[in-house]
């Protein structure tokens, strides 16, 4: 079985490939885009590991399955190989810890008011007592609800820290009903969900108005699919409760996002932490950068730090599956999008 990596894996992380999978021809070019690798090369493949190199299925005939390095796959939907019969995998199921850390990271500083402090760091003035007071009490966390867009992986994650907090959680999924176990153990999943939670309500997108009205936290963690663009447009920001936060670590598209500066210049959002935009890289002029009750931070809620070694244990198994004929794990469903 010959693998490719357009990627720029180590030589250790390769090695550790070869030793876990005996008799795997492993072999890495890395690349921009499909003609960095040779015609003969492509010929031989049966497994390519790749982020955004995809070849034309006439040129790579033995190709069998695609394992992409990315949990996202909108930008697989122009590929040469969407339309093909080859199987697709992602690495979902390595961000979970990390990213429900980063929201509720969003969630405490937020609630803190943490863009006021900084500013107040800048300015290097001691504010009087009745402007603490006035500026710096904390909105409610314990007893707030927080709404989560998109409850798989990632937002069992989210749900299972922001119940730690003492919120209330309800999940929107396209279902409106949670995975069940079968289910699920097709999934990678490094993330720690099922320890301890406790039950949520879950709805489906057509309740979303309805739940948003209670929400004080707006959570957004859904993939970005035909369905699924503009989901959080401007009557959506509309129903949201007044005064919530909103936080998207997701995908731009998803929210509106002149709806939402304009809710928080009105006031009718308090605050809103944004990891991901319409267009990206964001901007100089972006009105985000400069916006006062807005965190942005540049697409990195999804960084985790064993990366490298939980990618392994992804690809590790999928070859081992795909040897034995069994079903990959986090197999893309082209008709849902995801």
């Amino acid at each position: 079985m010959r693998y490719l990596s357009t990627l720029g894996y180590s030589t250790e992380w390769l090695d550790a490939l070869r030793a876990a999978v005996p008799g795997l021809d492993v072999q890495q070019i890395t690349a921009d885009k499909a003609s960095d690798v040779p015609d003969e090369v492509w010929a031989r493949v049966d497994v390519l590991h790749t982020s955004t190199v995809f070849p034309e299925p006439a040129v790579a005939s033995r190709l069998r399955w695609v394992q992409l390095d990315t949990s996202g796959i909108d930008h697989v939907r122009e590929s040469p190989q969407w339309a093909s019969p080859v199987q697709i995998t992602t690495i979902g199921g390595i961000s979970p810890v990390p990213l429900a850390e980063y929201v509720m990271f969003g969630v405490l500083g937020l609630a803190h008011r943490l863009p006021a402090m900084l500013d107040v760091q800048a300015t290097r003035r001691w504010p009087s007592a009745s402007v603490r007071w006035e500026k710096f009490l904390p909105a409610r966390i314990d007893g707030a609800t927080m709404v989560i867009l998109g409850y798989g992986r990632l937002g069992r994650e989210i749900g299972r820290l922001a119940q730690a907090h003492g919120m209330s959680v309800v999940g929107v999924t396209r279902t409106a009903r949670l995975r069940t176990p079968d289910e699920l153990a097709l999934l990678a999943d490094f993330g720690r969900s099922g320890e301890g939670s406790a039950e949520v309500e879950v709805v489906g997108p057509e309740r979303l108005h309805e739940v948003l009205g209670r929400a004080d936290y707006l959570v957004v963690v859904l993939p970005l699919t035909a369905e699924t663009r503009g989901a959080v447009g401007p009557e959506a920001v509309a129903a949201l409760k007044p005064g919530a936060y909103v936080i998207n670590a997701a995908r731009g598209g998803i929210v509106d996002e002149a709806a939402l500066l304009e809710a928080l210049r009105s006031g009718a959002v308090a605050g809103a932490l944004l990891d991901v935009f319409d267009d990206e890289p964001l901007p100089p002029d972006s009105p985000w950068w400069s916006e006062p009750h807005a965190f942005v931070t540049p697409h990195v809620a999804g960084l985790a730090p064993r990366y490298y070694e939980q990618v392994l244990e992804i690809v590790v198994g999928n070859l081992r599956r795909f040897a034995d004929g069994a079903p990959l794990h986090n197999l893309v469903d082209r008709v849902l999008g995801y």
